[in-house]
């Protein structure tokens, strides 16, 4: 007996690649938008780092940026996508750590770095095999 392509043995990895995917992408997406807009001398940029207790400089926004694109191509690179992952981690654990400290609100800033996180690991771990192979999930 042969399986087809649109028996369930074939569906689930399928799905899971795909979801995977457009997790990914979505991250990748965000970290393209939030590092380009900081390679532009903007001032709403330069605001918004002192509002969070920065200086507030151009150069500081364009370093800012250059390392979210380069963790994004990281991250979207599949060879190099667990180092990625690992560096925006510590990307976003920075940026929360710096909301938490200027008592910004909770679920809408504070947590946006643990969503991002987490929508970055789980499109991960569902596109990669070798995450999936280091880090089993067993339900027993």
């Amino acid at each position: 007996m042969s399986l087809s392509i649109t028996e369930p043995a074939f569906a689930e990895p399928r799905a899971k690649l795909w979801t995977g995917r457009v997790l990914s992408g979505v991250v990748v997406a965000f970290l393209l938008f939030d590092g380009g807009i900081k390679l532009a001398p903007l001032q709403v940029v330069n605001d918004t780092l002192q509002q969070l207790g920065y200086s507030g400089s151009n150069e500081l926004a364009r370093g800012l940026g250059v390392m979210t694109l380069i963790i994004a191509l990281l991250y979207a690179y599949p060879r190099t996508s667990i180092l990625g992952a690992v560096l925006l981690t510590g990307l976003l654990g920075g940026a929360m750590a710096t909301h938490l400290r200027v008592g910004s609100p909770l679920f809408s800033h504070l947590f946006f770095g643990l969503y991002l996180g987490l929508m970055a690991w789980g499109g991960l771990y569902l596109r990669d095999p070798r995450l999936r192979a280091l880090i089993p999930l067993r339900s027993a």
